[in-house]
Formats: structure tokens, C-alpha cells, sequence
């Protein structure tokens, strides 16, 4: 599946570089590790994996620092090594894009990568401290440091995470990063249909449990703890007394593991055809909304707020829809064309991105037709 028309390719080694080749270059592709784009972008690719490397690594602090072509499979063992990670949970979309290659730390930061524990944690750019991105000018900009309350003026650092390389080339990022937590749980509660699972989604968020991931898929309820073995033994306890149901306990990281990766990286889909979709809505409207558009099949993840489905080629599923915000992840170049992959800003919305994108891109140079 093309995801481009990129013709020539820039491969700068450092910042420097990065400045060059914008001030020399007209339209350009932004490509970090070429795993996670899902958008359509005209221009010269300008990849960015030259730019690689931990620059700053302070565990006692959990701050990290690094370029952004740094491969996130790197990061993610570096922070092993001192039992710690990052807080967000990367999802891995390589099985349901057909891609190869490896992920990079500004990509991740680009596209907001976050996966089921935005529930308890947040969202990748809720750990970001800062950032350095060279703008349409190839001019470097710096926003942003190794603490929160560096952040003065506009903060650019949440502004960046997100914008899918509309706005500047990352090349450097600043997070914050998390312990690993002593063990992890899993309560399963099977034989749940739609309306069942997003009652017991939300009466479980609803409550003093700490849940780190409330999923649904194929008729199960998953909700994960993590924490001290005392205290999730004691708050499994206290749910299983509110849910009134069986439920199975996994235990352990090495068991649990695979589970919520299948879900952060919407494993179900891989391998079967037509489009997929990801939607963004109110738990208390997800029902309503599958018995509307009828997916071929569906994941709730974050308590139901984040829906994935998988549906007809070509579907156009906006038009069946009445709530929510829906992205077009994957499908045909044509289908992306025809229906847009991501979704259509209220006019509003529309000036301030087109006064945002005109003030850091004067000339359009950077991703163009990415976001519409």
C-alpha cells in the first residue's frame, strides 16, 4: 500500500543537515521509521533516522532525552535496564499497516502514540518536557526543557505532539519516564456484549481501583492493575465483590504482557481484510454507535472512549455516524482520497490549524496533504 509520492530522498545526519535541507528543498515527507503514517503526503522524503541517540539519560530524575530518529526498540532497552519505561505505551501498528522497519522516538512523539494506559497515565504528550524542531525556515526552534515548569508562553511541546510533522521536523525530544511497576493483574470477565462491557468499563473507572487498561474484544472485559502485590490483591478483592460475576486473575507481567499488547497494537485485525477505522467517542454513546455503522468487527479500549473497527472496503463510515470522531487508519490510497483520512475540522478549528501551519510553515513545505 503506497503511502506516499515521494520521488527523492533527504537523509540528514544532524540538525545542522535538517536546516539545509529545508531551506534547500520545497515540498518534503517527514519519515522517521516509516511505521505509523497514515496520512497522504506529497514531496521529497526527508528521513529523519540519522538523527539518533540518547543524548541525556537521568533515571533518578526519570528524564530522558533524545534525538528524534533514535529507534524506540533502543529506548525501550535502555529504561529496562534501570526498571523503568515509558508511561504511555507505544502501539506498534506495523501488523495492521503491512509495514516493516523500526519506530523512532519523533515519530512516536509526531502521530501522539499512545496506547491503553492513557486510562490511568495520560497521553504521550502529557510525559513530553520538550522539544527542538527546525521549522519551514530552517530555523531551529526550542520549546520546552527536562522539567514541566520550563514550559513558558505557548507550549509547543504539546502543540508538536500530534501535528504529524505539519508544523517542523523533530529532532530532538525531552520525557519523562516511569518505574516499572512490581507485578500487573488482569481481571477477564467473559460473556459481555457491547451494552454489558461499557457498564462494567465505566463502574470500574468509576471507582478508587487504579486501573491501568479497561478493554473490550471478543466478548471479554479485560481490566488491568498494576502496583505493589499487596495492594492489587486487595483491590482485585474489592472488585471482584462489585462485579458479582466470574472473572478470571492473570498474574504477572510475562502472562499479561501479550494480552494488552494484542490490544494496544489491535492485533484481531491483522491479516484481514478491509478497512479499519479508529474512533474516538462517550462510552455511554459507543453502543448506540456500532448498532449504527455495523463493523465487520470491534475493540474497545480505554474504557470504551476509543473504539477500533474493522469495515468494509470503502465504507464511508462518517456518514453512518452521528457522534464521535472517526480516523480512516487504514484502507486504499483511493478510499483515503475519497473520504479523508482524518476528521473534518469545524470551520473554527480549521482557521487556527491554517494560522498555526502559515506561522511555522510559510511556504507548505512540510507534509503536504497529511491532515487536509
Amino acid at each position: 500500500m503506497s503511502i506516499s509520492t515521494a520521488k527523492e530522498t533527504l537523509a540528514p545526519q544532524s540538525e545542522a543537515e535538517v536546516c539545509a535541507a529545508i531551506r534547500s528543498t520545497g515540498a518534503c515527507v517527514i519519515e522517521g521509521g516509516g511505521t505509523r503514517r497514515i496520512g497522504l503526503a506529497e514531496g521529497e522524503r526527508l528521513i529523519t533516522r540519522g538523527l539518533s541517540g540518547v543524548t541525556l539519560y537521568e533515571p533518578g530524575t526519570l528524564t530522558l532525552v533524545a534525538q528524534a530518529g533514535t529507534p524506540l526498540h533502543e529506548i525501550d532497552a535502555l529504561l529496562a535496564a534501570e526498571n523503568q519505561r515509558l508511561a504511555f505505551e507505544v502501539p506498534d501498528l506495523r501488523g495492521i499497516l503491512g509495514r516493516v522497519g523500526e519506530s523512532t522516538i519523533g515519530g512516536v512523539v509526531a502521530a501522539n502514540a499512545s496506547g491503553p494506559r492513557r486510562v490511568a497515565s495520560g497521553a504521550c504528550r502529557d510525559f513530553c518536557l520538550g522539544v527542538r524542531f527546525v521549522d519551514g525556515r530552517g530555523q531551529v526552534v526550542k520549546n520546552g526543557g527536562r522539567v514541566m515548569k520550563n514550559v513558558t508562553g505557548l507550549d509547543l511541546v504539546k502543540l508538536m505532539a500530534g501535528s504529524h510533522g505539519t508544523l517542523g521536523v523533530l529532532t530532538e525530544v525531552s520525557l519523562k519516564v516511569q518505574p516499572l511497576p512490581e507485578t500487573v493483574v488482569t481481571l477477564v470477565v467473559p460473556g459481555c456484549d457491547a451494552p454489558g462491557a461499557v457498564a462494567i468499563m465505566s463502574d470500574m473507572l468509576g471507582q478508587p481501583f487504579d486501573l491501568t487498561g479497561a478493554a473490550w474484544l471478543g466478548g471479554k472485559v479485560m481490566l488491568r492493575l498494576e502496583g505493589f502485590e499487596t495492594s492489587l490483591r486487595y483491590r482485585v478483592g474489592r472488585m471482584r465483590a462489585r462485579l458479582r460475576c466470574a472473572a478470571e486473575e492473570i498474574w504477572g507481567a510475562e502472562a499479561c504482557t501479550p494480552i494488552w499488547c494484542g490490544i494496544r497494537d489491535v492485533e484481531a485485525f491483522n491479516d484481514r481484510g478491509g478497512d479499519v477505522w479508529r474512533v474516538s467517542v462517550k462510552p455511554s454513546e459507543a453502543t448506540g454507535l456500532i448498532e449504527a455503522v455495523q463493523p465487520e468487527d470491534v475493540m474497545f479500549d480505554w474504557g470504551g472512549n476509543r473504539l477500533w473497527l474493522l469495515m468494509k472496503e470503502g465504507t464511508d463510515l462518517r456518514a453512518k455516524m452521528t457522534t464521535g470522531h472517526a480516523t480512516l487508519v487504514r484502507a486504499s490510497d483511493e478510499t483515503k482520497r475519497r473520504l479523508g483520512v482524518f476528521h473534518p475540522q469545524s470551520a473554527v478549528l480549521a482557521r487556527i490549524s491554517a494560522g498555526l501551519r502559515h506561522k511555522f510553515d510559510p511556504d507548505g513545505k512540510f507534509n503536504q496533504g497529511m491532515m487536509g
